[in-house]
């Protein structure tokens, strides 16, 4: 099977990344607080019938988690030269959720995310550009160490695309240098409005481009009139920016819309988002009624 065509299953349900982070108690949590989090956060994908899951991202924000690990980087200031991590920053978690799915998305945030999230107080950098090229070098082990680990596919998470505010030749570039250094399949996930980046972002080398729908379902017409190269695409049918929980019946539609466009075999089923924001409950029943919905589907097809 090509990297483009990696699960074996029309309209495969995954996600974004973060879940709500519930604390649990016990001896475990003395020595990490967050342990029963990836617990949860991997026990409740599995329950709610995803089929690619994450390790749930509760270990912080999408900056921190990442910034917190890099020298050169002191709080949200960039010190110094930045360099690879000492060790791995989310390859434990990752392996947690490994031992309990056969499939697992390994997670990082992008490098121009994380230089527009980091102030330069170093003449080491000049702009956010330069930066942003280091931060992906310093990202490569660790995404090379997430392939050793064994997952399905790696997401790099570029939410400041869509802002117009990123050099996107250099974010290209950026993702470039993580990308080339794997051998299993990619996917760039950028939330908002694509419309004034969309042609750009389409230049990217990466299987699956990841995109917000049930939120700014403009982007599906925007996406209508253009060609995807050969890439799947990650399809966000369910509003991860609000507590409401959608009814089956109505992702079943926002899927049934999709596919008028794209054919099924090529989509990746997700929420808008991470859903770090909403609780356990809307969390949980968000996924259950997508993976219910994309079942519908499927039967329908």
């Amino acid at each position: 099977m090509s990297k483009e065509y990696f699960i074996n299953k029309v309209l495969a349900t995954t996600v974004v990344g973060s879940y709500p982070v519930v604390k649990g108690g016990g001896l475990r949590s003395l020595f990490d607080p967050l342990y029963s989090a990836v617990e949860t956060a991997v026990s409740d994908q599995i329950s709610a019938g995803i089929d690619i899951i994450s390790d749930g991202q509760v270990r912080g924000d999408m900056i921190g988690a990442f910034a917190s690990k890099l020298p050169g980087v002191k709080g949200q200031e960039i010190i110094g030269k930045v360099q690879p991590a000492s060790g791995s920053i989310t390859v434990g978690d990752t392996k947690y959720a490994l031992s309990k799915a056969p499939k697992v998305k390994g997670i990082i945030t992008g490098p121009t995310t994380l230089a527009h999230g980091l102030h330069i107080s170093t003449p080491t950098y000049r702009n956010k550009e330069e930066l942003a090229l280091d931060l992906a070098a310093a990202l490569v082990p660790e995404a090379k160490a997430l392939e050793a680990a064994g997952i399905t596919l790696l997401q790099i998470d570029e939410p400041m695309f869509s802002t117009g505010m990123a050099d996107l030749a250099i974010g290209k570039q950026a993702i470039g240098l993580i990308t080339s250094a794997l051998q299993i399949p990619t996917c760039m996930h950028v939330c908002g409005n694509l419309g004034n980046v969309l042609d750009e972002i389409l230049k990217f080398n990466v299987n699956v481009l990841d995109f917000e729908f049930a939120n700014n379902p403009a982007n599906l017409d925007l996406l209508s009139r253009r060609d995807l190269a050969g890439r799947m695409i990650g399809y966000g049918c369910v509003d991860s920016s609000i507590d409401t929980v959608e009814s089956v019946a109505e992702i079943k539609k926002r899927i049934e819309k999709g596919i008028e466009i794209f054919d099924p075999r090529i989509m990746l089923l997700d929420p808008d988002c991470g859903m770090r924001m909403r609780t356990r409950e809307v969390a949980f029943a968000k996924l259950k009624h997508m993976a219910e919905a994309a079942k519908m589907v499927r039967l329908g097809l």
